[in-house]
């Protein structure tokens, strides 16, 4: 059964950095996409962060700078460094990857709190 498992989030002050991890597990297909998302109270879920083979990152204009989105192939395991924290990037973070099966799955979400 293929999961997919965030962790890292949690409270931290303005200025402070975090850093997610997001594990594949159950399945050894490459990939399509694999993304950051998040998603604050009130609002639509937003991709930060996307990785796409072969290698091209894309990130949203507000994290620009300030968040970095990398993989670790040999772990299955994607990381979002996020620094320059701000009270607006509190919110769930998810992450999904998209396999080349064309099957996509998304984590349970990691709480990130910025306190200002």
């Amino acid at each position: 059964q293929v999961q997919v498992v965030e962790s890292g989030g949690g409270l931290v002050q303005a200025g402070g950095s975090l850093r997610l991890s997001c594990t594949l597990s159950g399945s050894s297909l490459g990939f399509y996409t694999i993304g950051w998302y998040r998603q604050a109270p009130g609002k639509q879920r937003d991709v930060v962060a996307a990785f796409t083979d072969p290698g091209i990152t894309n990130y949203d204009d507000s994290v620009k700078g300030r968040f970095f989105i990398s993989l670790d192939n040999t772990k299955n395991t994607v990381y979002l460094q996020m620094n320059s924290l701000n009270p607006e990037d509190t919110a769930i973070y998810y992450c999904n990857w998209v396999l080349v099966d064309g099957y996509d799955y998304w984590g349970q979400g990691t709480q990130v709190t910025v306190s200002s």
